[in-house]
């Protein structure tokens, strides 16, 4: 038995990100020949030239806006999807209404992994409650699970009583679903005095792990590990023994972008994360997952080499509606882009003297009064609201992914 579900698991860095750039490149070149929306959203890039992180940097974000936009026009899939007809398994309804793809390739959305680094096996027993219904969370972890020849007990969510039962019935020694539907089962276990001890590991998903309620698990003899996932992509990242961040699945090409600009930032700072996925079936190119996260120094203790990312950060949508109008992290980043004297900057929102009012906080080393009455003019042209400028020393922002922040009180 190994701690790792593959060799590629503890790949040469250097080797893995040769090996997943000539991968980008190929998926992009298949996406323009076998997708008619990338045909037409790619016409301009060259999968020949995508050499580099920089190259794949280069190419444009796919947002879950055109692609709910151009689903609206071309039903199902919005002509994303390589395949249709007889070759899908599933038509996914998440809310939106976003359409998903499922198709007959094994492990499909990738969750054998992220159950292998949680101490599945073959011969376990899973419960899984996840749901079932329109979204493919329970199809997901049921691909997995498969995968590693576990047999599965599709519970999905609610009826309470009789999940209770059926794990004391059946002794599934392993849970996947959300942590806080675990807890109700847990509790009701004790109410009905029926015996759940049989579980005792889990892989957990879809909302926060608090340290506490985790203890409260493992104090239950229960050890559970996350893993961050979403419809659209299938698996993105998963915890291992370390419980040091999150390794990025060897399945994707993920990035951190600064909110609204697709252009990808230092590792450590926070921003929007990005994934290219390697799938042919549905191969998105840099979807934008709306998730703020950062990338950890390092390589994790568990062995496995591909980077980390510190997990969920909260969203990356920072629209905001000041005097009537809206103003988007995009239309921020115009404007830091035309004065290349700012390193970094944040619009704050405030509310005072009754009204709104915002101001442009800019790191830079060259501030000045032409420098401001220059930025507060972008302000104006590109936002159609007038802004104040105020310069800060470089490296005093916040590092947590905000591009606008707003702080308006109206106590």
């Amino acid at each position: 038995m190994t701690d790792h579900y593959d060799p590629l698991e503890t790949r040469d860095p250097a080797e893995r990100e040769r090996e997943l750039i000539g991968k980008v490149a190929a998926q992009v070149a298949h996406a323009k020949s076998s997708t008619p929306a990338y045909a037409k959203m790619l016409a301009d890039t060259q999968a020949m030239e995508i050499d580099s992180a920089a190259a794949i940097g280069s190419i444009p974000v796919t947002r879950k806006t055109e692609l709910l936009a151009l689903q609206r026009e071309t039903l199902p899939f919005g002509g994303f999807s390589a395949v249709s007809g007889s070759d899908l398994s599933y038509i996914f309804a998440s809310p939106g209404p976003i359409y998903e793809p499922g198709t007959r390739r094994p492990d499909f959305w990738r969750f054998a992994r992220t159950l292998y680094a949680a101490g599945f096996r073959q011969g376990d027993i899973v419960q899984n409650c996840f749901s079932y219904h329109l979204t493919p969370a329970g199809a997901m972890a049921d691909s997995g699970a498969h995968a590693l020849g576990c047999s599965v007990i599709p519970a999905g969510v609610g009826q309470t009583e009789l999940q209770v039962q059926t794990i004391g019935d059946l002794k599934p020694n392993g849970y996947v679903g959300t942590p806080s539907f675990l807890k109700i089962i847990l509790e009701k276990a004790d109410e009905m005095e029926i015996d759940v001890s049989s579980i005792v590991k889990g892989l957990v998903s879809g909302e926060a792990l608090p340290a506490p309620l985790q203890s409260a698990f493992s104090a239950r003899g229960i050890d559970l590990y996350q893993c961050y996932a979403t419809a659209d992509l299938g698996l993105i990242a998963y915890e291992t023994t370390a419980r040091e961040g999150l390794v990025i699945d060897e399945g994707i090409y993920l990035e951190i972008v600064r909110p609204g600009s697709g252009e990808p930032v230092t590792d450590g700072e926070v921003g929007e994360v990005v994934v290219t996925s390697l799938n042919p079936d549905y191969p998105l190119i840099r979807f934008a997952t709306g998730d703020l996260s950062a990338i950890l120094p390092g390589t994790s203790p568990c062995g496995r080499t591909n980077r980390r990312i510190k997990g969920w950060m909260g969203r990356a949508d920072q629209t905001v509606k000041i005097r009537g109008m809206f103003v988007h992290p995009e239309q921020v980043n115009k404007v830091i882009k035309r004065h290349p004297e700012i390193v970094r900057a944040r619009l704050i929102v405030d509310w005072i003297e009754q009204r709104d009012s915002m101001r442009l906080q800019c790191e830079t080393d060259r501030g000045d009064a032409q420098l401001a009455a220059a930025v507060a003019e972008s302000i104006r042209d590109i936002c159609k609201l007038r802004g104040e400028t105020e310069f800060v020393a470089v490296g005093s922002l916040p590092n947590d992914g905000k591009v606008i922040d707003d702080i308006r009180s109206y106590n």
